[in-house]
């Protein structure tokens, strides 16, 4: 009776419970959304992490996008008058703001994101892709409230939305979401071998902020390169910032804005050309994932 008993409690443990498997580059992104109670677990402690021991908390995310909009207005709006030459300045370069704030945060906390839960990494048998993909949705959570403001702005300076806005404003976030995502899969994966690389993502997203149409304009753009223009369309935050001034800058004004044509069309474009970013980040980290724990 006793052997019965000792037998079943031992059977059960394997039969019942699956096996612990470490996470291999077969799992890839598919295995992140699979496993959404992790993600969802992470995304929750990234969030309280950064608002620890903080006073002011979630206020913070309010406050900084503020302060640097209030710093680029008042240096190229008010100093170099670019207000002038741009109607509604504040909307256009608020606007442009929150996108490139997105895709810097995604890009800088991706990129640092395996470095920096190395516990994590080297202890629990999970989708290491899991952090990357956490840090853009964070990023993107803190979007919301900046969106928030500038709604508001918006409507208080007779903002007109329309359909084709709302779709312009979609096709920004997925934009920039997809090539952060991207982009920070494979430069974390680098960074775990050097740590040169974060520098490196540190100049080139301060470069991000003079390759858009945020402290200028597009029509600026238009005039300066003239046949050479459709090159400058080839970035894809480019166009991002060009979608979300279409969301809101361009129903803010009565005055004339000029836009590329073809815009959603182009958005539509972008998102492939960041479908193949991510696929290319995915095959990267997947080549490097699993000499990862041993470089931490």
């Amino acid at each position: 009776m006793t052997e019965t008993t000792a037998d079943t409690t031992e059977e059960r443990p394997a039969r019942d419970l699956p096996p612990l498997v470490a996470p291999t580059a077969d799992n890839g992104l598919k295995a992140v959304f699979q496993r959404r109670y992790l993600l969802k677990l992470l995304v929750r402690r990234e969030i309280s992490a950064r608002y620890q021991g903080s006073i002011l908390g979630l206020l913070w995310s309010y406050i900084n996008p503020l302060s640097q909009f209030c710093i680029y207005f008042f240096i190229m709006g008010t100093i170099f008058a670019l207000h002038k030459n741009i109607p509604n300045f504040a909307i256009h370069i608020f606007s442009a703001l929150i996108i490139v704030h997105f895709f810097n945060e995604t890009f800088n906390a991706g990129t640092r994101s395996i470095v920096r839960n190395r516990q994590i990494v080297q202890k629990m048998a999970m989708p290491r892709e899991m952090f990357p993909v956490a840090s853009m949705l964070v990023s993107l959570y803190h979007v919301m409230p900046q969106v928030v403001i500038l709604v508001i702005a918006c409507f208080a300076s007779g903002w007109t939305p329309d359909l084709y806005g709302a779709a312009a404003f979609l096709l920004a976030l997925v934009l920039i979401s997809i090539l952060g995502t991207g982009l920070a899969l494979m430069f974390s994966a680098a960074n775990v071998f050097f740590r040169d690389v974060g520098s490196v993502v540190n100049i080139l997203t301060n470069l991000v902020r003079f390759g858009v149409p945020m402290i200028y304009s597009f029509e600026m753009v238009d005039q300066r390169f003239g046949s050479f223009a459709p090159y400058y369309l080839y970035n894809p935050i480019a166009i991002a910032v060009l979608l979300f001034q279409r969301a809101f800058w361009t129903g803010s004004t009565d005055q004339p804005t000029v836009m590329p044509d073809h815009l959603l069309e182009r958005g539509v474009a972008m998102i492939g050309v960041s479908l193949l970013v991510l696929a290319l980040g995915q095959f990267v980290f997947s080549r490097l994932e699993n000499k990862i724990p041993e470089r931490l």
